[in-house]
Parts: structure tokens; sequence; C-alpha cells
């Protein structure tokens, strides 16, 4: 009887270490396929895909509202309480500096494609700066249409004179905040995996900050052409 008894631990020991249920070895896997959580952070890596269709995204919608603003703007034109509004010079400007942040936006991108990084930091820099005049362009001309006496509430070419800048200084801030990121992170010192984070977001905030350039031209050129 004792025997059997035996015989029949020795074969339950047996059965657990051979095909029956086993816990994670030190590896962190096994035959029943547990994985340790190493092994899950791995699969949660960066993805580059990931940033771009969710910045294709958001533009998408921002795109969509500017369209629909501006067919608002060319509907109620034709009204009788719209007044015709002289631009301000200092929407010149400001267009101009935004063009020329353009350039200097992709041509500190093609410096980081090509190593250069302290030419990447300088143009990245400097395209910070003129994003910042060109806010600071924008109030400027805000204070010009107020001296003509023009206001938000004062009649609907006024108020979409505002609104369309104003929501468009809000976005171009978002970039700003997202180039002094940039900026920050090419002042520290870059390993192959931070590296390729930068790349890949200096080609985002790059993409997103062309299409800012561009809606702004569309609604410069709506509110001077467009009367």
């Amino acid at each position: 009887m004792a025997t059997t008894v035996t015989g029949t631990r020795a074969e339950r020991k047996k059965g657990l270490g051979g095909g029956g249920p086993r816990f994670p070895g030190p590896n962190g896997k096994n035959g029943n396929g547990w994985k340790k959580s190493g092994d899950e952070g791995r699969g949660r890596r960066f993805s580059p895909d990931t940033y771009r269709i969710t910045m294709w995204v958001i533009l998408a919608a921002i795109i969509m509202m500017f369209v629909a603003l501006s067919s608002a703007y060319i509907v109620l034109s034709g009204g009788d309480r719209w007044q015709p509004i002289r631009m301000p010079g200092m929407f010149f400007l400001s267009t101009g500096l935004i063009l020329v942040s353009s350039a200097t936006m992709e041509t500190a991108r093609r410096s980081l494609k090509q190593a250069a990084d302290r030419r990447y930091a300088r143009w990245l820099a400097l395209t910070l700066l003129l994003g910042v005049g060109f806010v600071v362009s924008q109030l400027f001309g805000w204070r010009q249409l107020v001296t003509q006496g023009v206001y938000f509430s004062g009649h609907p070419h006024s108020s979409f004179f505002f609104l369309f800048t104003g929501i468009h200084g809000v976005h171009l801030l978002g970039g700003i905040v997202a180039l002094g990121d940039l900026v920050a992170r090419g002042l520290r010192k870059a390993n192959e995996a931070a590296g390729e984070k930068k790349e890949v977001l200096t080609d985002v905030v790059s993409l997103y900050w062309h299409v800012m350039d561009g809606l702004w031209v569309w609604l410069f050129l709506l509110l001077l052409l467009w009367r």
C-alpha cells in the first residue's frame, strides 16, 4: 500500500514537471505561452505610423473647420450688413513672417535628415522665433483694426476678421509649443532611439506647420480679396 501511494506521488510530480501547466521560468516564457512584462513593454515600442496618422486626422479636422467657416464667410458677404474693412498693414508683415518660417522649418527638417544637428537646431530656433513674431504681429493687427473702429461684435465682416485670425492664431500657438519641445530635444544628448523619435516628431511638426502656413495664406487672400 505504501509503495502504491509513493508511486502515485512520484507520477504526479512527474506529470507536473512534464505535460501539465507550468509557471513562468527565469526567461519569462514557458509551454503555456506566458510572458513577462518586459516582452509586453517591447510590444508597445515607439510607432512612427501612429504619430503620422494621428497628425493627419487632426489636420483633416482643422481643415474641415476652416472650409466650413470660409463657406459661411462667402455666403454672408452679400448681406445688407456687410461693410468693407481695410486690411491692417501688420497682416502683410505676418504673412511674410509665416512664409519665411515655412522655409526655415523645411531647412531644419532636411538638416536633421543629413545628420547636421547644429544646423538643425539653429534653423529650428529661427522658425520658433518667426512663429512668435507672427503671433505678435497678429496682435498688432488687431490693434490696427480697433483703431479703424472695427470690433468683433460690430458687423459680420468684422466678426469674421477676428474669428479667422483668432482661431488660426490658437492653432499656431500649438505649433509653437511643439517647436519649443523640438528645440529642447535638440539640446539633449541623443541616443539612437531618441534620434529616431526626434526625426519622426520633426516630420510631424513640419507637416503641421506647413498646413498652418497654407491656411493663413488662404485666409489672408479671402479677407483681402473677397470683400
